[in-house]
């Protein structure tokens, strides 16, 4: 949402923002940087984790009334049906910010396995609703074995501080965990803990903050200058280790390229890596809307956020999404 409500103020001054959340995808402005996850980067690979090796064959799509939860799910409900997820075996429920009341909602969610199908919850719950929603699958008797959640607005920081007994083995997906092995983590998250203190935890969109703030450095050093414009021009294949292992690149789209990882929640707040993928180039407009299939983002040499491949022309006007 307040993105969105910057977005007009960015491009009307030709700024540059650089945006480190995950987001729902179905946008592409020159003038930001997405270096969250898209929706083909969290979203889709959580769903064909689900479906592949939990062999989940029912959904509950749970989430915030707010666009990122709307579109996102707007898009892995048509993934689904392509799959071969029948209507009837969907539930789509939206709820207020800071909603408490979750009985009905959960009892729902258990009454959609009653003939024995698998059951799993793709969660865009966000904040504090969180909270109350993994209290009352817990009241019901569900656990992460009986109906699994994945969660995509669940880290560390969310997790920090609070009773995880009823959220261990369920799940989350990003493109970071703390609990990631590597030597370039290791002396970050130490580098962290030393300035901020023992008990601060690391996450998914303070690593991609880190990447892209570098990349902006590198860009205006290799453009000499700060001038938004030139910077952009050489943020182009900007390349920067991510702190997984691997390499994030920035693509001519304004997305990166970077792994996708799922986890599941222990104890202790962190999370047991049990999924990683190499690096999955960010996609600004979804292959699973037909209206957004046919477009392509390529401000690099085609100029153009939204070029329908179809028509070889440049879209000037706004998703509806």
């Amino acid at each position: 949402m307040s993105r969105k409500s910057v977005l007009p103020v960015i491009e009307e001054l030709n700024g540059l923002l650089f945006y480190p959340v995950q987001y729902e995808g179905e946008e592409s402005s020159k003038n930001v940087f997405y270096t969250g996850a898209a929706p083909n980067q969290q979203a889709i690979p959580a769903t064909d984790y689900f479906l592949e090796e939990l062999g989940v064959e029912k959904f509950a799509l749970l989430g915030t009334d707010y666009v990122y939860p709307r579109t996102t799910n707007n898009i892995l409900e048509s993934y689904l049906i392509d799959k071969g997820i029948a209507e009837e075996d969907l539930f789509v429920n939206y709820t207020p910010f800071g909603h408490s009341d979750w009985s009905s909602i959960v009892a729902d969610v258990v009454a959609l396995g009653a003939d024995g199908k698998k059951v799993g919850v793709i969660s865009t719950i966000n904040g504090d609703a969180n909270i109350g929603f993994y209290k009352e699958l817990a009241a019901a008797g569900v656990s992460a074995d009986d109906i699994p959640v994945v969660a995509f607005s669940v880290g560390e920081e969310e997790l920090a501080g609070l009773d995880t007994t009823n959220l261990v083995g369920h799940l989350a997906a990003w493109n970071y965990f703390q609990s990631a092995e590597s030597d370039a983590n290791e002396g970050w998250v130490e580098a962290w803990k030393a300035r901020m203190g023992e008990e601060r935890v690391t996450n998914d969109p303070m690593e991609a903050h880190y990447i892209g703030f570098n990349m902006w450095v590198n860009a205006a050093e290799a453009a000499g200058t700060t001038d938004v414009d030139a910077v952009r021009t050489a943020m182009y294949g900007q390349e920067f280790p991510n702190l997984t292992g691997g390499t994030a690149v920035m693509l001519p789209n304004h997305h990166l390229a970077k792994p996708v990882l799922i986890g599941e929640i222990t104890e202790d707040g962190q999370f047991d890596i049990v999924s990683e993928t190499d690096e999955v180039p960010g996609d600004a407009w979804t292959d699973f809307l037909p209206e957004s299939a046919v477009l392509k983002s390529d401000w690099k040499d085609l100029g153009c956020g939204m070029y329908n491949t179809q028509t070889e022309s440049c879209v000037q006007i706004q998703s509806n999404y």
